[in-house]
């Protein structure tokens, strides 16, 4: 008893000693903040991985269907070297556009046999500039590609 008078009598900022504020309400894991779910909101849609993929297509025998080789780098369990892993797949490819050795996008889509769940797409060309090999390693042009003067 006369540790708590003590106690009011110092008259100290902290509520918890004061006894504004009852421990009994705060020790309990179901307070009003956490009783409220935490929910995602409506309108984003679920996350899943790898939608799409790049390969590279190695075999395009079957009728409307393309064997895409699908490189990834991934870490070494014991060396924790980055290590190529190579995944065939089974692409659907309605037109038979894609010939051996062109790179497409896999496209994630609703089975469509037993082992094609993919939709091959055209991966959009890259503007790739090639003018140092017109000019040579420096930009500069050589001297064979320079006019010749005929002199007399």
């Amino acid at each position: 008893m006369s540790i708590t008078f003590s106690l009011q009598s110092l008259k100290l900022s902290c509520p918890f000693l004061h006894g504004s504020t009852s421990l009994s309400h705060l020790s309990k894991p179901n307070s009003s903040l956490s009783q409220q779910p935490l929910k995602s909101p409506a309108f984003l849609p679920p996350i899943r991985a790898m939608k799409s993929m790049q390969g590279r297509v190695v075999c395009a025998t079957n009728d409307k269907t393309v064997s895409v080789e699908v490189v990834r780098l991934a870490p070494h369990p014991k060396y924790k070297r980055r290590v190529r892993k190579k995944k065939k797949f089974q692409a659907h490819d309605p037109d038979n556009q894609f010939k051996v050795g062109d790179f497409v996008q896999l496209e994630k889509s609703r089975p469509i046999s037993k082992t094609k769940a993919f939709v091959a797409v055209p991966v959009p060309t890259r503007n790739v500039k090639r003018e140092k090999e017109e000019k040579g390693e420096l930009g500069i042009p050589l001297e064979s590609d320079q006019p010749q003067e005929q002199q007399a």
